[in-house]
């Protein structure tokens, strides 16, 4: 048997690992799904989500920290100025990914009855989904269609 020739390359540059640093703890995931959907305010999304003060205080501070939200302050009458949390370029990009983990619990983690919640396309009304494509247009339909290859930024494993 050929041994794969990704054990040929180093992991040690690894943007998966780098980006799963960032988005892979589950509250963290939680709190973008709430700020895509358009729940901005901390006590709105602790109060629909269920997170606990701290958590959701750590993992708001993290997203701004990594660039992935901006706090933008607001003052309601008689109130005291507070944020709300308003996503970046940085942040809006992760939306093909939400996307495609949401069509994935839907696939296999959907109750009976069906999904929770659909995303549509705001001028047509069609269901959105995750396409791939390769940088000639052709779509990718299976993994298998897809091989790895070193990057720029790879390094052979010593």
């Amino acid at each position: 048997m050929v041994a794969p020739e990704a054990l040929g390359w180093s992991v040690d540059n690894c943007t998966i690992g780098r980006a799963m640093a960032i988005l892979g703890e589950r509250w963290t995931v939680v709190v973008l799904r709430e700020v895509f959907n358009g729940i901005r305010r901390f006590d709105d999304m602790r109060q629909r989500t269920g997170i606990p003060r701290q958590v959701l205080t750590d993992r708001l501070a993290m997203l701004v920290d990594e660039g992935l939200l901006r706090r933008e302050p607001y003052r309601e009458p008689g109130a005291r100025s507070r944020h709300e949390y308003r996503l970046t370029a940085k942040g809006l990009d992760l939306w093909p990914v939400l996307v495609a983990v949401l069509e994935w619990g839907d696939r296999y983690l959907a109750d009976p009855e069906g999904a929770p919640m659909t995303t549509v396309h705001r001028d047509c009304a069609a269901q959105v989904r995750v396409v791939l494509r390769c940088a000639d247009g052709h779509e990718v339909t299976s993994p298998r269609d897809v091989l790895p290859r070193p990057g720029p930024g790879a390094h052979r494993r010593s």
